[in-house]
């Protein structure tokens, strides 16, 4: 059985959705601690002038040491500016009025709630709409309790899963702690995605948006873009040499 974790993120962008398609299953790490100003809050959209932010504000002061799981919205009201920001820029979309609403739904349904629920919830949308059936689980409804990469083994052993595909972005800590995953059986890759082209508002193309900015503009066809991207993952032999190069950003 194959998995992956990876930390929930608002709106992920195409990769994540890819890492999620080629496991049997996937795991939101919501059981570390929150980052501020992090994709855990936060992505981009498309605008005529580039790539526009959008941040859910999270209760913060005091609470250094907060897991992303235990991270509360800090403004009930945010969803108001976000909900015109994407309307603005994607109400001339071709498949805008398919998904819009729902979106919005979702969105509206999030005040005063925790930011979990709220980006979990997306990403389970959005994983429908894009025909990506993988279950997905929390971290923090499992039982392990570790730091990285053991967190990582613990959790692919209570999983039963035998092999692990990981973010490029880990590369550097895992390929140090290779070993905790080799004494527990467990065979460790990394995802190798070279961001598609597809069709897009406001030329030239810019890639690196939120996923939604691809189901807006592609519809049924999105889930065929995004594997576009998929390459042959990268063995931790050939990560380590891409390091050694300078050629990875761990």
């Amino acid at each position: 059985m194959k998995a992956a974790i990876l930390q929930p993120a608002y709106l992920p962008w195409l990769g994540f959705f890819d890492l999620m398609d080629q496991v049997d299953t996937f795991v939101l790490l919501d059981n570390v601690q929150f980052e501020k100003r992090s994709w855990q809050q936060r992505n981009r959209i498309k605008s005529p002038a580039g790539l526009l932010w959008l941040t859910v504000p999270v209760k913060s002061r005091g609470r250094f040491e907060q897991q992303i799981a235990q991270a509360e919205i800090g403004e009930p009201d945010f969803w108001r500016g976000h909900l015109r920001s994407i309307e603005m820029n994607y109400r001339k979309a071709p498949f805008f009025t398919n998904y819009f609403e729902e979106c919005a739904e979702i969105l509206r349904t999030s005040e005063g709630g925790l930011l979990i629920d709220l980006t979990s919830t997306l990403i389970k949308w959005l994983a429908q709409k894009l025909g990506v059936n993988t279950p997905i689980l929390r971290a923090s409804d499992l039982q392990e309790t570790g730091k990285r990469t053991e967190l990582l083994t613990d959790l692919c052993v209570e999983l039963h899963a035998s092999q692990y595909v990981s973010p490029i972005g880990s590369a550097v800590y895992l390929l140090a702690e290779m070993e905790l995953l080799n004494r527990r059986g467990i065979a460790a890759t990394f995802q190798n995605y070279v961001h598609p082209e597809y069709t897009q508002l406001f030329p030239p193309f810019i890639p690196y948006a939120s996923v939604l900015d691809l189901l807006f503009n592609e519809g049924p066809g999105a889930l065929a873009r995004i594997r576009d991207g998929r390459r042959e993952p990268f063995r931790p032999e050939q990560v380590a040499a891409q390091l050694a190069q300078g050629s990875v950003n761990g």
